[in-house]
């Protein structure tokens, strides 16, 4: 890096900071599911007429994602972060304000790219400002929120729009952005890369076009009323785009996306096996909330209090996340924790209206547990071995291949439960049994256990530099 400013004196904020424009962007993609109904009465139209705000959203996330580390290094962390949460503010205000759905999709596609440069900048900034020793806990404490948020979004969501209005779910996050950014002036660094690169035009097009692809496929194929065949070759287009992709930053002497990250094997272990591992773990707050309303019949309120129970999970581990890494290591907590994940995301497919709720509870707490542990694991384990002029790369690669599975997380949820109803029976894949969910819940789960044979690939003293394991431990 050139010209390494001066450190603040209080750079122990910087992960707090960045946690903060996280938990806005992640709550602010989970509550708006439950605000449907209620927006889509106030704009005056069907529900699925607001799924292209929603998509809208998912499309400028693929596409402004991949440049957001040149843009960073270009311009400065800072004046990049400050500027994408000052937009992202702007963007929840006229979301909030929106009086039809063009509005509203014009308001999500502002949002969608001060979101795609506030999350990978932010995570940037943490990496490139902290010591490899010190990285495991402010990876922890900027982690949480896409674990949490998931989780309480539903209902607070629900809440929102029952006692006050939808409105409310966007305008709350004003006061959030005005105090993030008087800290981001305060106290965030403006880093920049070591060397000006141009901009890889064609490496952006064709990575946006790969993100597009495949997630517009991906929600495709979890619509009921749509031809699965055409979903499925808008992926198999995506793939081929990101085939393409690949082989053009492997020669480009600039690439804006560096797959020479992926030679890390401690890095390319978090991006391809854990991109397996979020899908499979990534689908059950989808199915959750689905299995307690229509299988338990609940209401949206009541499921939501249930699923507070992963939400203490979550924050529980936490607390714990760093010392076990410390006395375990990266391998054998990600098998360990990933074998937990699998076998209780099957298990919440076998919970019944007739489960005792001490066993329900539960069920739902250990997967927040195991959820909160693997998720932390892998973005720590992330960046142990990638140099600091690498960081900019691995900080991109890393936040599209995360943005990416978390819509093909949700994806593959509305997928395996549509894929059941027909297999048991419900030719119109509307209409569901707990016998659907079941299946969905088996899939999602048996997915989960297949990336553990990636984790074993792992060595043994993989992660070290960051505190994972103890030298004298792993000579032991």
């Amino acid at each position: 890096m050139t010209g390494t400013p001066a450190r603040p004196p209080f750079i122990g904020w910087l992960p707090y900071i960045v946690a903060a424009t996280f938990f806005m962007e992640y709550l602010d993609t989970t509550v708006i599911a439950t605000a449907l109904p209620q927006m889509a009465r106030s704009f005056h139209v069907g529900p699925n007429s607001l799924s292209l705000g929603m998509t809208a959203y998912m499309l400028a996330l693929a596409i402004f994602i991949p440049v957001s580390g040149w843009v960073a290094d270009r311009c400065g962390s800072r004046t990049v972060f400050f500027s994408a949460i000052g937009v992202f503010t702007v963007a929840s205000v006229l979301c909030g304000m929106s009086q039809n759905v063009a509005e509203f999709t014009a308001a999500r596609l502002l949002q969608g790219i001060g979101g795609a440069m506030m999350v990978p900048v932010g995570r940037l900034i943490v990496v490139r400002s902290t010591e490899k020793s010190r990285l495991m806990q402010a990876i922890s404490t900027i982690t949480w929120p896409a674990i949490i948020a998931p989780v309480v979004g539903p209902p607070v969501g629900g809440f929102i729009t029952t006692y006050a209005n939808w409105r409310w779910i966007f305008l709350l996050n004003v006061p959030f952005g005005i105090a993030v950014m008087a800290a981001v002036v305060a106290l965030v660094p403006n880093l920049r890369g070591s060397e000006r690169r141009p901009l890889d035009l064609l490496g952006l097009l064709l990575s946006g076009a790969t993100l597009t692809s495949i997630l517009y496929g991906a929600e495709l194929a979890s619509q009921p009323g749509e031809n699965p065949w055409i979903a499925g070759a808008f992926v198999a287009a995506g793939l081929v785009i990101g085939y393409v992709a690949f082989r053009h930053a492997q020669h480009h002497p600039h690439p804006l996306i560096d797959v020479s990250t992926l030679r890390i094997p401690t890095f390319s272990v978090t991006v391809v096996t854990g991109s397996f591992t979020r899908i499979g773990i990534g689908a059950v707050p989808y199915l959750m909330p689905l299995l307690f309303q229509i299988g338990f019949g609940l209401s949206a309120f009541k499921s939501g209090l249930l699923l507070l129970a992963s939400a203490l999970g979550n924050l529980g581990m936490k607390a714990l996340t760093t010392r076990i890494l410390q006395r375990f290591g990266f391998r054998m907590v990600s098998i360990v924790d990933v074998a937990v994940a699998g076998v209780f995301t099957i298990a919440c497919g076998l919970l019944t209206p007739e489960s005792p709720l001490a066993w329900v509870l539960i069920v739902v707490f250990v997967y927040g547990v195991a959820r909160s542990m693997q998720f932390s694991t892998l973005a720590t384990l992330a960046y142990a071995d990638v140099a600091q002029p690498q960081m900019s790369a691995a900080s991109t690669l890393w936040s599209a291949a995360a943005q990416m599975t978390i819509g093909l997380g949700i994806a593959f949820g509305a997928v395996a439960l549509r894929g059941a109803a027909v297999f048991n029976g419900e030719a119109s894949g509307h209409v569901f049994t707990l016998d659907d969910f079941r299946l969905a819940f088996l899939g999602a789960g048996l997915l989960t256990l297949a990336s553990m044979w990636g984790y074993w690939q792992l060595a043994h003293d993989a992660g070290q530099s960051v505190g994972g394991g103890s030298r004298r431990q792993d000579a032991s």
